[in-house]
C-alpha cells in the first residue's frame, strides 16, 4: 500500500493547497475508509473565504464524505471490509449532559471531521474511535451511487431542521435561499408534509432550476417586494415557518417579516464571524409568540432518516449534483460555488 496520499490541506483563508500527505493509520476501535466521494459544503467555502475558528491548522478539511471500509480496527463490531459508510460528523464524547439528552450534535466536546479531525478531500479518511464507538457512522446501501450517498450528511442536518421547526402537514413553507440548502430544505418541507413550499431569492438562474425540483411558488427578491408578495400567498396570514438557508445576516432578518403569529423562524445558516449580530424586531417574536429555532448539524438517525430519503429518491440527488470534479479541482469547486454556477459539486479523489 501505498504510504502518502492527495488531499486537500486548509492554511488560512483563501489558502488551501493540494498536498501530499501520509496516509492516516488506523488504530484500535477507528475505521479507515477508502473515499469515493466528498462533496463541498458551503461551510467548506465559508471556512475557504472568511476562515473558521474550529480549525486548526494545516488540517485536511471535507466532511461530507462516502467511502469503503478499507481496514477496521481491534475491538470495532457491527462493520465489515466493503461496507459503505456516510458520517454524522460532529463526533461526540458520548458522556457530557447534551449526550446523555440524545442531543450528541451539540456535544460540549464537539469535534466535526474536516473542522476538528482530518477530513474526506482526500484518498482516505480515519474515523476515529469515539466516533466509531458511539454510533456515528452509517451505512449505505450499494445501490446509491457515491456522487449522490456524499449528500447524506447535508440532508441529515435538513432532516433536524424540519423536526426542530416541527413542519407539519398542510403547513406553509418558505424557504429563503434557493442554492443546495434551500433546495433540500424544500424538497424536505415537502416530504414532511408541507401543503404549500414558497421559495425566495434574488437569483433568477436558481429560481428556475427550482422549477426542476416541482416548485412553482417563487418570489424573486430583487424585483418582488418580499413580504407583501409572501403575505398574499398567504391569505394575509404569513407563512408556518420560515427557513433562511442564505448565509446574510439580512436574509435572517427577512425571516422574521414572513412568519405567522406563532409560526416558526429557523435559522439554518450560520453566518461567518464578525457578520454575526442581527438587528431583530423583538416586538414581533413578543407580541406574535414566534419561535426562533437554530439547527446544527445532525445525528446519526437523522443520517439514517436522510440515507432512506436519498435511496426512495425523496431528495432528488441526481438534480442536486451538478458538477462532478477530481479532487485537485477544488478551486474550481469554490469558483463555481462563489458564482452561483453549481449546486452541489462532488470530488473524487
Amino acid at each position: 500500500m501505498q504510504k502518502t496520499m492527495n488531499a486537500v490541506v486548509y492554511y488560512a483563508p483563501n489558502d488551501v493547497r493540494i498536498e501530499q500527505v501520509p496516509i492516516p493509520d488506523c488504530g484500535d476501535g477507528e475505521i479507515r475508509v477508502k473515499v469515493d466521494a466528498c462533496a463541498v459544503c458551503g461551510s467548506d467555502l465559508k471556512a475557504y473565504r472568511f476562515g473558521n475558528p474550529r480549525i486548526k491548522p494545516p488540517l485536511v478539511i471535507g466532511h461530507e464524505f462516502t467511502g469503503i471500509v478499507e481496514t477496521i480496527g481491534k475491538h470495532v463490531d457491527g462493520f465489515l471490509l466493503g461496507d459503505r459508510v456516510v458520517m454524522a460528523v460532529a463526533v461526540s464524547c458520548g458522556a457530557c449532559y447534551y449526550c446523555r439528552q440524545g442531543w450528541p450534535n451539540l456535544c460540549a466536546e464537539s469535534a466535526v471531521m474536516g473542522f476538528g479531525y482530518p477530513g474526506g478531500m482526500a484518498k482516505y479518511v480515519t474515523i476515529p474511535a469515539k466516533a466509531v464507538r458511539n454510533g456515528h457512522v452509517v451505512k449505505v446501501p450499494q445501490s446509491i451511487a457515491p456522487e449522490y450517498a456524499a449528500l447524506a450528511e447535508s440532508v441529515g442536518c435538513v432532516v433536524n431542521a424540519m423536526e426542530n421547526c416541527q413542519v407539519r402537514e398542510n403547513d406553509t413553507v418558505v424557504v429563503i435561499g434557493a442554492g443546495t440548502m434551500g433546495m433540500i430544505n424544500a424538497c424536505a418541507a415537502r416530504e414532511f408534509g408541507a401543503k404549500k413550499v414558497i421559495l425566495v431569492n434574488r437569483s433568477e438562474t436558481r429560481l428556475q432550476r427550482a422549477k426542476l425540483f416541482g416548485f412553482d411558488l417563487l418570489v424573486h427578491s430583487d424585483t418582488q417586494d418580499v413580504a407583501p408578495t409572501i403575505l398574499e400567498l398567504t391569505g394575509g396570514v404569513g407563512a408556518d415557518v420560515v427557513i433562511a438557508t442564505a448565509p446574510a445576516a439580512d436574509t435572517q432578518e427577512l425571516a422574521l417579516e414572513l412568519v405567522r403569529k406563532r409560526g416558526t423562524v429557523c435559522l439554518y445558516a450560520s453566518l461567518a464571524v464578525g457578520q454575526h449580530i442581527l438587528s431583530l424586531d423583538s416586538r414581533k417574536i413578543h407580541y406574535g409568540e414566534v419561535r426562533v429555532v437554530g439547527t446544527s448539524d445532525c445525528t446519526a438517525r437523522q443520517v439514517e432518516k436522510a440515507v432512506s430519503l436519498l435511496v426512495d429518491r425523496k431528495i432528488p440527488a441526481e438534480k442536486l449534483v451538478t458538477n462532478i470534479l477530481p479532487l485537485d479541482q477544488v478551486l474550481r469547486a469554490f469558483e463555481l460555488m462563489q458564482r452561483g454556477e453549481a449546486l452541489r459539486v462532488v470530488l473524487k479523489p
